[in-house]
């Protein structure tokens, strides 16, 4: 790979970076600020009685079919080609084994090529025009005003295992940023203890982080089958599954959920799946859109 092409390759990047970064400081819409606090210092208590909501984020809190995935994948690819100095051939099949082997590519590529965590994560997802997909979502909103309003758990807790700058971007452009009480994300500036789903670990840590007391208390909404896997076997009082396309090659590589899990094509379905976290609902006046 030729120095021009990558120098050409950081220039597009940096560029990018920067109206991403202008383009999210200047949101001031309801729902575009966080409201939690992010890596709080001291760890709540647990609380056996806590009732808490996991969300995961990517094709999850936002449809599949946006492409987002695409994007990152063609992100992806690019930081392979430049930086490993590989073929678009060799980038691809290396991104698709590490992937299966470590559920992240930057699992393997630190792992193998000692590559910086938030620097990969800087030209990869924080790259991302997301600001040129996501936008408000009304009815997205309202689902979880009412999910908070009927009190049936008590936090909504967000999952994922991107880094938080990506996570908390996702939620701010949706406008429901400020419905949530806490993130857990995949740490990248810890690159040798680099836990995701669907490792045990992570939901541990998602629990110790929001204070839960125990897991039959959880509930938890993901796209991956592997995930809802691990949180069937700890014991998760109902795992919801989103298969928005089930023919689709990425669902059929993370694998399908055990059997009886609740499966909805999206997010805006949750009520079919949880039906007994909506049966008395009022609406916080504060939370809704003015």
């Amino acid at each position: 790979m030729s120095t021009t092409y990558y120098t050409q390759y950081e220039e597009e990047t940096e560029k990018q970076l920067a109206e991403n970064i202008n383009h999210l400081e200047s949101l001031t819409y309801p729902g575009s600020k966080i409201t939690f606090e992010v890596d709080p210092v001291e760890l709540p208590k647990p609380d056996p009685n806590l009732k808490v909501f996991f969300f995961d984020i990517d094709n999850c809190l936002y449809e599949k079919s946006s492409k987002i995935h695409n994007l990152m994948h063609i992100s992806i690819l690019r930081y392979f080609q430049y930086h490993l100095n590989l073929s678009e051939e060799d980038a691809r099949q290396l991104h698709l084994r590490y992937y299966k082997d470590y559920g992240l590519a930057i699992r393997g590529l630190v792992t193998h090529h000692n590559i910086d965590a938030l620097q990969y994560n800087k030209m990869v997802d924080d790259s991302l025009p997301l600001q040129n997909i996501l936008s408000p979502n009304l009815t997205l909103r309202n689902l979880l005003i009412e999910l908070k309003g009927n009190k049936q758990v008590d936090k909504l807790w967000l999952f994922t295992n991107a880094y938080k700058n990506h996570g908390l971007r996702c939620v701010r452009l949706l406008g429901i940023a400020d419905l949530f009480d806490g993130i857990t994300y995949c740490d990248y500036s810890q690159p040798d203890n680099l836990i995701c789903k669907p490792d045990v670990k992570a939901f541990e840590k998602a629990k110790l982080q929001s204070g839960l007391g125990d897991y039959k208390n959880a509930w938890f909404i993901d796209d991956s089958g592997s995930n809802i896997k691990t949180g069937v076997e700890l014991g998760f009082r109902k795992c919801v599954h989103v298969v928005e396309d089930e023919k689709d090659y990425y669902h059929q590589l993370l694998g399908n959920a055990p059997e009886a899990t609740p499966i909805i094509k999206n997010i805006r379905d949750l009520k079919d799946a949880v039906p007994e976290l909506f049966e008395r609902f009022y609406e916080p006046l504060n939370y809704a859109f003015k």
